[in-house]
């Protein structure tokens, strides 16, 4: 059988279930998906020559990690070329590109610095979200920077945040796509503190400062994303699951919970948190990885949570209400690859999810059907999916198969191992 042959012979099975391919391919190929630019460089960033500090640690030395703007962006371009789906840029505050010779502290961060990032989105079409980096700078003062006691360590970093709202509402308003801004910090403490709640205090009173400055919420979506611990900080965070979640609760119109999945104990998944919070959230977002013990930021794959996380969006009807990013960074392996890898996936996650005869399985459930349920749970998982993958990826222009991986190691061979 021809591939289109096997397609619609695929296509024709779902369908007896009840299932929509065309509309699930015509749904996906327009939904946006952060592509993460921190992968590229191994979250090293343009505004410092230091290590990379704050909780978190890149392990491996590939070759061909991207030194510069320009690397970045072409390493971008051959990432975007390979995967199926609509894109959009994420940042870090640390990627600002100055002028030769020019230096700018991140307080005193302007659009003008991201221009050339606007103009790379521009030629996509895409948007971009943005984060500021409260992390590697030698101003982050005994491990903390909006929990900081010392009142001039958090006004410095107050300030970076209200840098960022400026300049995430030019992306926005250069681009015409809002952008989601997530204000996330690794402050905390290696062993048990003698106070939790004031450094606690000191967080929320610095955020709310940082969302003071005037923004438009239709264009710019800051965050709050927690985290249970990080490298050094291993006791306590000052940004906890909690905090987060009751910040954006308390804020409403102001900003929204961002979780990460590898920001959790080891035995919670995101995927059972995700309904949960639309119960109580219009929108919220989400920082997409593949923990392994902790947050150790591998390549996401088309794993048990990552099908999981992305049924939990699409049988809730709430594609349009959250923000789905990218977020992990491997240095050990070609960051082409990575990226590539991490995206298809999540690809493959969100159409299989909308492959799936939801309402079908939803209906039993509530009628107690749960034999039937298990049993079509079970029999779903052989259905043909390969074929509708392989026909989305031939409609977005893109290799439905691994054959993608030749351009990578021509890349490689050409490019990477030059640098």
């Amino acid at each position: 059988m021809t591939r289109k042959e096997r397609y619609e012979s695929a296509r024709e099975m779902y369908a007896k279930i009840g299932v929509d391919t065309e509309k699930a391919m015509e749904i996906l190929k327009d939904l946006p998906v952060s592509l993460h630019c921190w992968q590229g460089d191994d979250v090293t960033g343009f505004d410092h020559d230091g290590p990379l500090t704050g909780g978190i640690q890149t392990t491996g030395n590939y070759p061909g990690k991207a030194k510069t703007p320009e690397q970045l962006m072409a390493d971008m371009d051959k990432v975007i070329s390979l995967i199926p789906g609509k894109v959009k840029l994420n940042l870090h505050a640390s990627y600002a590109i100055m002028e030769p010779g020019e230096f700018v502290d991140r307080d005193k961060l302007e659009p003008r610095h991201f221009a050339k990032w606007v103009e790379f989105a521009r030629k996509h079409n895409i948007g971009i979200d943005f984060n500021p980096t409260f992390f590697s700078h030698d101003k982050v003062k005994d491990g903390l920077t909006l929990s900081s006691p010392d009142e001039e360590t958090r006004n410095f970093w107050i300030e970076h945040g209200k840098a960022c709202i400026r300049i995430s509402q030019y992306f926005a308003e250069e681009t015409g796509i809002p952008c989601v801004m997530n204000i996330w910090t690794g402050d905390g403490f290696k062993d048990i503190p003698a106070d939790r709640m004031g450094p606690r205090m000191r967080y929320k009173e610095a955020i709310e400062e940082i969302l003071s400055e005037p923004y438009d919420y239709a264009k710019v979506k800051p965050c709050v994303e927690s985290k249970v611990f990080g490298i050094g900080v291993e006791a306590f965070t000052a940004g906890s699951a909690e905090f987060a979640l009751s910040f954006a609760a308390t804020h409403p119109g102001k900003c929204m919970p961002l979780m990460d999945n590898g920001h959790y104990h080891p035995t919670e998944v995101v995927s059972d948190k995700i309904p949960a919070l639309l119960c109580f959230f219009p929108e919220i977002a989400l920082h997409i990885t593949r923990p392994i013990r902790w947050d150790s930021d591998h390549v996401v794959l088309f794993d048990d949570e990552t099908r999981e996380m992305a049924k939990e969006i699409v049988r809730n009807n709430a594609l349009d209400r959250v923000y789905m990013a990218l977020d992990y960074f491997d240095a050990s392996i070609n960051r082409i690859s990575a990226w590539t890898v991490g995206f298809r996936s999540w690809q493959k996650a969100l159409l299989m999810a909308m492959c799936t005869p939801n309402e079908m399985l939803k209906k039993l459930q509530d009628e107690n059907r749960m034999t039937e349920l298990m049993v079509m749970q079970e029999e779903i998982k052989t259905y043909p999916f390969g074929d509708v993958w392989a026909e989305y990826c031939q409609r977005c222009g893109v290799a439905g198969d691994n054959s993608w991986f030749e351009e990578v190691k021509k890349y490689e061979e050409d490019v990477l191992l030059k640098r």
